[in-house]
């Protein structure tokens, strides 16, 4: 678990959202919970993927913090070693140093004559072509992955409460509002923190739950 990742975590007791904040003050405020007899189950999630993360909350504050620094330390290295090893190996002529990493493409004969007819050849419009699915692939995925968040917390935290068959379904058929009505009898918490996730925006440290204003405005 990486510390220095800016996606934010958010800490649930039970159905009660007890801190939103960096791994380090999600730990902290969990620790506290526990210590001070929460029931729970208290979760801890990655407000990135809505999926649950294990922290170990033994010890003073301090060997909490400074386990979760090291972790990430150690984490940041291997990112870091791997990006060389790609990184590495032999250069053919006039490859640039930095930002081409050479791999096997395996393709028929018409793409290969295709491609090679491109200005610039081969390297130059498979890049292009990559560039260009990001682009129109953008939009569809970051709205995937908004509905699967939302999805993985509520079928970590809500998957007994009533109305959450249907309530998934309209989410994944992009029906934001009939989701919203639908969880609207669940605990606040977690209705807002699910309705928070399932709409497409960048989930950098916010902390202000979604109204049925803002989902209406998100969708227009």
């Amino acid at each position: 678990m990486n510390e220095s990742n800016p996606n934010s975590y958010t800490s649930f007791d039970g159905h009660r959202r007890i801190a939103t904040g960096s791994l380090h003050e999600n730990a902290l405020a969990v620790k506290k919970a526990r210590e001070s007899g929460a029931v729970g189950p208290i979760l801890i999630f990655d407000d990135a993927t809505g999926r649950s993360v294990d922290v170990d909350t033994r010890g003073s504050d301090e060997a909490v913090v400074a386990r979760l620094t090291a972790a990430g330390r150690a984490e940041a290295t291997h990112s870091s070693r791997c990006d060389e090893s790609t990184s590495t190996g032999p250069r053919g002529r006039g490859r640039p140093k930095l930002g081409v990493v050479p791999r096997e493409v395996t393709l028929l004969p018409r793409h290969w004559e295709w491609l090679a007819a491109q200005p610039g050849g081969a390297s130059v419009a498979l890049r292009k072509l990559v560039e260009e699915a990001r682009r129109t692939r953008s939009e569809k995925d970051r709205v995937r992955m908004a509905h699967e968040r939302a999805y993985h917390f509520m079928q970590a935290i809500a998957g007994d409460l009533p109305g959450f068959e249907e309530a998934t379904r309209a989410l994944f058929a992009n029906e934001l509002l009939r989701t919203r009505d639908l969880i609207d009898a669940w605990p606040r918490d977690v209705r807002d923190h699910a309705m928070r996730l399932a709409v497409v925006e960048e989930l950098r440290g916010a902390s202000t739950a979604v109204s049925a204003a803002d989902i209406k405005e998100s969708n227009t």
